[in-house]
């Protein structure tokens, strides 16, 4: 893979809310099927960045596709773009899937997204994050035939996330998420729901967890904190290294990571009032102990860890009823078990 820059980009393109901006290379020879979004959230633009970079030295021939296709997308929620926010109306990432009846902007673009994910064998997902840590991937469930989240390709999807770039490989996002939405059934009166965001597990599924449900496998990538200068550069590495593992380039695939660290998400908090508030500015994976306090809660109550472990996308700006913080343990999966 060269790193050479074909251009800077003087003018970024314009992304109006009435569209997206979908951009296809097709290959003469078939191939696996890949897509790469940017932007889900409009405020976290790393993969947008480095997507313009890939179309750049596709369009200068730098790049060439040998074999399959991909399907870049730059801007997927083009109002929260144009926003500079996480959302336009909601949070695209959450109870995506088409609808006969769109609520609001989110759901617009799921009808146009959800059938372009189902034309794809493989997603990558670009996503940057708001307090301090190292870039991870975050990866779907080992094979299963339960009922929340059936998986067939924890082999290739483990391959994938280990050539991305990065150390730090979380999964158990959904099961965690369901657990959470159950918690919050249990404490929550029936006539109080109407506030709560999700009172369903699928309220969780969002581009990976769909496209997983499309047959294909997904790693969403996590490139660095939101307005991070090396941010785009993580986000176009692993583009080009996704493009070289799948072969849809004539490039010589990347090497595994040789010391990746698997993590587990255990366990979700959610915050109950406006003044509930962390101790302490929290970062991604800062590690804590058993009984340590995390938080205070608006009445005083200290919020303790659970467990020994990692805390996880803590959140200062979560609405009550919705999720605060999550905690990690290290998992049980092995680097060795890929199938590359």
């Amino acid at each position: 893979m060269s790193d050479a820059v074909i251009s800077p980009l003087t003018a970024l393109p314009v992304y109006p809310t009435s569209q997206l901006r979908i951009h296809r290379l097709v290959g003469l020879a078939p191939g696996p099927r890949l897509i790469v979004l940017g932007a889900v959230h409009g405020n976290e633009v790393a993969g947008s960045r480095g997507i313009e970079r890939v179309l750049a030295e596709f369009d200068a021939g730098a790049l060439q596709l040998a074999r399959g296709s991909v399907t870049l997308v730059p801007v997927t929620n083009p109002l929260a773009y144009q926003k500079v926010q996480r959302n336009g109306d909601r949070n695209l990432n959450r109870n995506l899937r088409p609808t006969d009846t769109p609520q609001d902007f989110e759901d617009t673009v799921a009808n146009a997204l959800c059938p372009l994910l189902a034309q794809h064998d493989v997603l990558l997902d670009l996503h940057t994050f708001q307090a301090a840590s190292e870039p991870f991937a975050m990866l779907g469930p080992e094979n299963n035939s339960g009922d929340l989240e059936p998986f067939a390709h924890a082999a290739d999807e483990q391959a994938l996330a280990l050539r991305l770039g990065v150390r730090r490989i979380v999964e158990g996002w959904l099961s965690t998420y369901a657990v959470g939405v159950q918690q919050r059934l249990d404490r929550t009166p029936l006539q109080d729901r109407a506030g709560l965001l999700s009172t369903d597990p699928s309220y969780g599924v969002g581009t990976t967890e769909y496209m997983r449900s499309q047959g294909g496998y997904a790693i969403t990538l996590e490139c660095g904190q939101h307005n991070e200068a090396g941010a785009p550069d993580v986000a176009y590495r692993a583009i080009r290294h996704t493009l070289a593992h799948l072969g849809l380039v004539a490039e010589s695939p990347p090497a595994p990571c040789p010391n990746p660290e698997f993590l587990r998400l255990a366990l979700v908090v959610d915050r109950f009032h406006p003044d509930d508030a962390f101790v302490k500015p929290w970062s991604s994976f800062d590690p804590i102990r058993a009984g340590e306090q995390v938080a205070t809660r608006h009445d005083g109550t200290p919020v303790l860890a659970a467990m020994d472990g990692y805390i996880v996308f803590p959140n200062t700006n979560a609405t009550p009823g919705n999720e605060w913080f999550y905690l990690a343990q290290p998992s049980a999966r092995q680097p060795g078990c890929d199938s590359a």
